[in-house]
């Protein structure tokens, strides 16, 4: 019993003591509560992962809430990228889509009632006026003078306030506590501020909008949330969060626990929705689903699986101290599903002409090769072979060093699932940059005739008549710096990878890609995993490079540059 108890991270801990001790009824009932002010990042994954997580493994639910309520970020475009990322990594909330927003007209009857208990009232001061007001963790804050007007004169100006009489920042509404609390979160908060804006689902009818720590403990009560997950820098909030449950909470009903982990930190990326929106912005990146960005969306079109996510949230478990992973970390997590599911494919991103001189002309022999070594019911597939083809210009060298096992003058390479070829002759350009090679093939060495005649190298290849152009879109890390935001005395945008992407066009691929669908994914032999990314058109696909066959980033990207 102890063994199982220990296989259990501290958030199954509580909730497997909450159920032996017969609370809530025995229920699990979690959330994910983003706010529809930008796309989800790898950070979010990791909670969705956590909170449909738990509610999947002790038979109960979780909801979907958007936290909308700050009408000035707010869009349908970000509500819309929440559902389908949700959604694409393999998690469903059933019924069960709410919005903050849903419970605007409840918040607001509550926060009347607070008034009238003496425990909220309207502060006429400016904002910078209340700041000034707050005191340090260790100095006592100042009351408002505005603190102890009556209940009747709070409801007026409330009231009033609801009914647009006052401008944006003329009045806020606080919550009455404590100006002395050591926890600078209890020193009356604002509980509603004034805002002429529009809101994306309730239109122009409230013009007071209702702050996060108000909102968010209280829509956790309405839809009976058991356990409300968040992540470590909310540990502070979470006397406010109980205060307010206390002025609204009735005995016998659920009342939701709040629980803190530590977030997900990544190292070579940013995790602030603020600044990746200003990469996206500024057009440093071309869009919140750029394949270089940490965004759900871009790591979907750049050839991540929803598998490879759950593993990776999975392996980083979940703790109660702040660390940094390693990005090497998730691209392990990519490149071991890939490897076990995307069909091998033969693609020559920088195509050296290669003649077969002894291959009669016009002939086409059809070469029989594995899709995928990992997984024999994917089968096999036929590959023309011809006489002239292409190879990887790095695959050659004139003179090479003396562990050099790839094609050289005179030497001998096998092509991949076909023959061993022989280089005979180099061609060259006036300039003296070689062209093509001239070969001869042994045709008694044709892969699985028995034949095994040895070389040590093998070498990756098209035929060229038969070969479909490509552009392939190679991608480096972001951030040249483990941490860009790590030095406060710079800007973050100083440490992007001038490398983060390269462009290689007139690539040369086996015909099977010639018809291939958006997120299509495959192992490029010998070089990486790939993707096709959604610009592609009918016979002119592009790919984007995932990850490279092993941990090793720049190398392949720098070839030939």
């Amino acid at each position: 019993m102890e063994e199982k108890r220990s296989s259990l991270n501290f958030i199954e801990q509580i909730i497997t003591g909450d159920l032996k001790a017969g609370k809530n009824n025995g229920k699990v009932h979690t959330r994910f509560p983003p706010e529809p002010n930008g796309y989800l990042h790898i950070g979010h994954a990791k909670s969705i992962c956590l909170n449909f997580g738990l509610a999947r493994k002790y038979g109960g639910k979780c909801n979907l809430r958007y936290d909308d309520t700050n009408p000035t970020k707010e869009e349908q475009e970000y509500v819309d990228s929440i559902r389908e990322d949700i959604r694409w990594l393999g998690f469903d909330w059933e019924e069960r889509e709410f919005y903050a927003s849903d419970y605007f007209d409840q918040l607001y009857v509550w926060a009347e009632k607070m008034i009238m208990d003496g425990k909220a009232y309207v502060d006429d001061q400016s904002a910078e006026q209340i700041a000034g007001q707050k005191g340090t963790p260790t100095v006592p804050g100042k009351e408002s003078p505005y603190r102890n007007r009556a209940p009747e004169e709070n409801l007026r100006l409330f009231r009033e306030m609801r009914d647009g009489k006052y401008g944006e920042g003329e009045k806020v509404l606080r919550a009455r506590i404590d100006m002395a609390s050591p926890n600078m979160h209890l020193r009356d908060p604002i509980m509603y501020r004034i805002m002429h804006r529009s809101h994306h689902r309730t239109g122009d009818k409230w013009c007071v909008y209702p702050m996060y720590d108000f909102a968010h403990g209280q829509s956790d009560y309405i839809e009976g949330i058991t356990h409300s997950v968040c992540t470590l820098e909310f540990e502070v909030h979470r006397p406010l969060y109980d205060w307010f449950l206390d002025q609204v909470y009735t005995p016998g009903t659920v009342r939701p626990r709040q629980i803190e982990f530590a977030r997900l930190n990544l190292n070579y990326t940013v995790m602030s929705k603020r600044r990746l929106l200003e990469l996206v912005q500024k057009g440093i990146v071309k869009g919140w689903d750029d394949p270089r960005m940490p965004t759900i969306s871009g790591l979907r079109r750049r050839g991540y699986t929803p598998q490879s996510i759950r593993v990776f949230a999975e392996k980083v478990g979940v703790t109660k101290t702040d660390s940094v992973i390693d990005v090497s970390l998730l691209e392990h997590s990519v490149r071991d599903d890939l490897n076990r599911i995307a069909p091998r494919v033969m693609a020559v991103l920088r195509p050296l002409k290669v003649v077969i001189e002894n291959f009669p002309e016009g002939k086409v022999e059809m070469l029989e090769t594995v899709n995928n070594p990992e997984d024999e019911s994917m089968g096999t597939r036929q590959v023309p072979f011809s006489r002239e083809l292409y190879i990887e210009r790095d695959d050659f060298m004139e003179d090479p060093p003396k562990k050099f096992f790839r094609l050289k003058p005179g030497g001998e390479v096998r092509l991949k699932s076909a023959y061993i070829i022989r280089c005979e002759k180099v061609v060259k350009n006036h300039e003296g940059e070689i062209i093509e090679l001239r070969c001869t093939y042994d045709p008694d060495t044709r892969s699985g005739s028995g034949a095994q005649r040895k070389v040590k190298g093998t070498l990756h290849w098209v035929s060229a008549a038969h070969a479909i152009d490509a552009e392939v879109r190679m991608y480096d890390r972001l951030f040249n710096d483990p941490d860009p935001l790590g030095h406060k005395d710079r800007d973050f945008k100083e440490f992007l990878n001038p490398d983060s992407l390269k462009i290689i066009t007139g690539c040369k691929l086996e015909p099977r890609l010639g018809n291939v669908h958006p997120l299509d994914k495959f192992q490029f032999q010998r070089v990486g995993y790939f993707c096709v990314d959604p610009d592609s058109t009918p016979g002119k696909p592009v790919f984007n490079q995932t990850v490279p066959l092993k941990d090793t980033w720049g190398k392949v990207v720098n070839r030939g540059s």
